[in-house]
């Protein structure tokens, strides 16, 4: 009886979260002797009451967990278990390991996880600086953690993949609800290239308590976290506090002190978190479980600006004022001398050619490279 379904069933009975599975699972070695045990030896498990004890010992498979584990099949994912090689190692080491996780793709057997996590609306330059950054550590070997989530964490996969490296996404929602859908094509290229994995039901919905929990799961898996642009009160910054709860390193990228996305970071490394300005930044902290490629290593950043060769003078000239953090067009005219028509026609000329992009309330900046 001891198979996937027993998992499933286990983990479906009303009242068994992951601490108790985990003690259950500790003490009895497998689902399938937690339901073949005797009530007083159920007993013995902390947070076990008799109610929640006979729920275990008259408990029958429902067909919810059979449609759940046939659906699975059908789309072609894996479910590994706490007991299986390829589940992170580094995972089984938190309070509160998902017993088991959905798969689609390929998880490896190893400790070389680094997550990168940042603003959901990150600037241009926290997106050219967590493309820079996974691309080097990727080419250094680490496979690239994060959430799959808009901003910070889309460039990171993306930043990974251009490089041939591998990643993995975990998400906040479950395998059949992609989330947010206009990276769909992203979840497949991931798949293809590392894995997707959610702890949460096939179906389940993102909604906003799973992305907490989910968090525990990307910083759990990893050596470290590193965060990239982060308001106060961000998702980036509860991942953060839970690496350095689970005794993991933590890294931030400065900022500007002008940007709030930049006060996230800015606070973590007051409190203690490396400052990041290169990957050697982030690989000196991990040489115990990796060697350093110094050449990709202590390459700078990539600059975000776009070769300037189909340029005409004049969009030169605004590209030169142009710098990765928006700024307002009254700053850029009062800087250019220029009328307020023609600047906004070579703007205009500038993001048809994909070298600038427009913000929120007329605020430009360089388009970040691909």
């Amino acid at each position: 009886m001891d198979n996937v379904l027993t998992w499933l069933m286990l983990k479906s009975v009303p009242g068994i979260g992951n601490l108790i599975f985990k003690r259950l699972l500790d003490r009895f070695s497998s689902p399938a002797s937690v339901f073949e045990a005797a009530p007083e030896d159920l007993m013995q498990i902390k947070g076990m009451n008799r109610r929640l004890a006979s729920r275990i010992l008259h408990y029958h498979i429902p067909d919810t967990v059979k449609k759940e584990y046939e659906l699975a099949r059908k789309n072609g994912y894996h479910i590994i278990t706490l007991h299986d090689d390829v589940y992170p190692p580094m995972l089984r080491e938190i309070e509160d390991p998902p017993p088991f996780l959905y798969v689609y793709g390929t998880l490896e057997k190893s400790i070389r996880n680094i997550a990168v996590v940042g603003a959901r609306k990150a600037s241009s330059y926290g997106m050219a600086t967590a493309r820079g950054l996974c691309k080097a550590l990727t080419r250094n070997g680490l496979t690239i953690v994060s959430g799959m989530a808009r901003g910070i964490d889309t460039v990171a996969h993306h930043g990974t993949l251009a490089a041939g490296g591998k990643t993995i996404a975990v998400l906040g929602s479950g395998l059949q609800r992609i989330y947010p859908m206009e990276n769909r094509r992203l979840f497949h290229e991931i798949a293809q290239n590392g894995a997707v994995i959610s702890e949460l039901p096939l179906n389940a919905d993102p909604e906003a308590h799973h992305f907490p929990a989910r968090n525990r799961i990307i910083s759990g898996m990893s050596l470290g976290t590193v965060v990239i642009e982060a308001a106060p009160k961000s998702g980036s910054l509860i991942t953060a506090r839970l690496a350095a709860e689970q005794n993991r390193e933590v890294f931030a990228v400065p900022g500007s002190i002008h940007s709030v996305k930049s006060s996230g970071t800015h606070n973590l490394i007051k409190q203690g978190a490396k400052l990041v300005e290169t990957a050697r930044d982030i690989l000196e902290e991990l040489t115990h479980f990796i060697d350093i490629d110094s050449e990709n290593a202590e390459r700078p950043v990539e600059n975000a600006a776009h070769p300037s060769a189909n340029l005409t003078s004049e969009e030169t000239r605004v590209i030169q004022c142009l710098e990765a953090y928006p700024a307002h067009i009254d700053k850029i005219q009062r800087a250019l001398s220029l009328p307020p028509g023609k600047l906004q026609s070579i703007l205009l000329q500038l993001e048809l050619k994909g070298t600038v992009q427009q913000s929120e309330g007329n605020y430009y900046s360089i388009l970040p490279k691909d």
